[in-house]
């Protein structure tokens, strides 16, 4: 049965905003419960991905070259939507710190007409845009339809993405991991088969592929608000009435922390893009191989996110309680854990790219091209850990303007430099050897500002 915040975990938040003192083996046990259920999460949701991939992948070339050709702009839509989302949740994990939960349902009830009104501009920027973006990307004609109509529809259940994940980063921020990663799961099941039902029984091909996922958020979305709204021991609003109307300060303060990282999204989605136009011209094999390693490689770096994800709750609660200490000790354990972790995942996938890559497509040209290149990405997951881990620190902690910049400065500056001109003499792997340089680049630097930087003066504002 599916509960809230019980048991030890209850017990070890509350010592954060109760100001108890912790032990080390306290904090890790916290790290690791509040870790596991996110990781199981994001590695479903990457099975999810890794399946819906397969499926399509096994209709031919053509079919994984027009979602890959749009994929990279799925992303930035989604990351726009992520960043308004922790706008507010970080407000919330701040105010529960501080055990003031009223405040924390005040922000609460704000960010759903927020979100929902931002969630219905880029819908319709995706509408607006669809029908031209493929060819703004440089795909071909015999692809372009299919992933015109794929993207346009994405940004359609766009909507139920941002209100899905709302939900979810609002349970996260209480300390809730459960909840959402059991639901996540269960959006991953629902996907695999809705994406069977369209795309192989009624024979929609690409189209059956983003019918699937939308119903499937449709449905996460409505369960994720109920336990929300309806069962949140600290968040539920059944019985508690209150204005939805926005306040200019929770307003502004959400636009402090999201703007940042809404423009890194950006710049970063764009950069991606820029990344699709230097892929394209390689030819249908290469952009084929470049998407289908991309949902491979996930698999790797998903649990980091997941532990990303238990760092953002810990330093966003340590904060609402003015604990700088302890939020650092949260910081630096987690960080350890994610880069080892995912320098496992790297090792494993170094080892089975190939039988992975086969999974994937049938087409010998491409799962010989993704295993070579996801052997050079291999290298890059440890300080790829690093940059995923200390991001989520940093978040919480409300600290999302240097990040940001940082980010997009290693982004912009090393990666597609690098790309542009290796791609000229090597093709893809020369593609992805820029994109291993970067993110053991990108990972250094946040290591640095995990170590000395001053991302934790929030606590003197907060």
């Amino acid at each position: 049965m599916l509960g809230f915040n019980k048991g030890k975990e209850k017990d070890l938040l509350a010592y954060i905003r109760e100001g108890k003192t912790m032990s080390q083996s306290e904090k890790l046990r916290l790290i690791v419960s509040l870790s596991i259920p996110s990781i199981l999460a994001q590695i479903s949701a990457t099975v999810m991905f890794f399946i819906d991939a397969s499926m399509v992948g096994h209709l031919g070339a053509k079919a994984s070259a027009a979602i890959g050709l749009v994929e990279t702009t799925g992303w930035l839509m989604g990351g726009l939507a992520s960043a308004a989302n922790m706008g507010f949740s970080v407000q919330v994990a701040h105010a529960i710190g501080a055990n003031d939960f009223e405040r924390a349902r005040r922000i609460l009830r704000q960010s759903m007409v927020c979100c929902l009104l931002w969630s219905l501009t880029i819908t319709l920027t995706a509408l607006a845009v669809g029908p031209f973006l493929p060819y703004w990307l440089g795909g071909s004609e015999e692809i372009a339809h299919d992933a015109s109509l794929y993207f346009m529809l994405i940004g359609v259940f766009g909507i139920f993405f941002q209100m899905e994940g709302l939900a979810g980063s609002m349970l996260k921020c209480s300390g809730n991991m459960k909840v959402p990663s059991v639901l996540n799961i269960l959006m991953c099941a629902m996907d695999v088969a809705f994406n069977y039902f369209f795309i192989y029984i009624l024979r929609l091909g690409v189209l059956g592929a983003a019918l699937g996922t939308g119903v499937a958020m449709l449905i996460t979305a409505l369960l994720m608000f109920y336990f929300l709204l309806y069962r949140s021991d600290m968040l539920r609003l059944k019985g508690r009435p209150g204005s939805f109307r926005p306040q200019a300060e929770v307003v502004q303060y959400a636009f402090k922390i999201g703007a940042p990282m809404g423009l890194q999204h950006m710049l970063m989605g764009g950069a991606q893009i820029v990344s699709t136009l230097i892929v394209a011209p390689l030819g249908t094999i290469a952009l084929a191989a470049h998407s289908l390693a991309i949902t491979v490689e996930s698999l790797c770096y998903m649990p980091g996110y997941g532990i990303g994800e238990a760092a953002t709750t810990l330093v966003g609660q340590g904060i609402g309680a003015g604990q700088k200490m302890l939020t650092r000790s949260f910081a630096y354990l987690s960080v350890t854990m994610g880069i080892g972790v995912m320098t496992l995942m790297g090792l494993l996938m170094y080892i089975f790219a190939p039988e992975l890559m086969a999974l994937m497509t049938p087409v010998e040209a491409i799962r010989n091209l993704g295993a070579q290149v996801l052997r050079i990405e291999a290298f890059a997951e440890p300080m790829f850990a690093a940059a995923i881990v200390c991001n989520g620190i940093f978040i919480g902690a409300g600290d999302t303007l240097k990040p940001a910049i940082m980010s997009l400065c290693s982004m912009w500056g090393v990666r597609l430099t690098l790309a542009a001109l290796l791609a000229r003499d090597h093709g893809l792997k020369g593609v992805w050897t820029a994109m291993a340089i970067e993110l053991t680049f990108r990972g250094l630097m946040f290591l640095g500002r995990l170590r000395i930087g001053h991302w934790d003066e929030k606590l003197k504002t907060i």
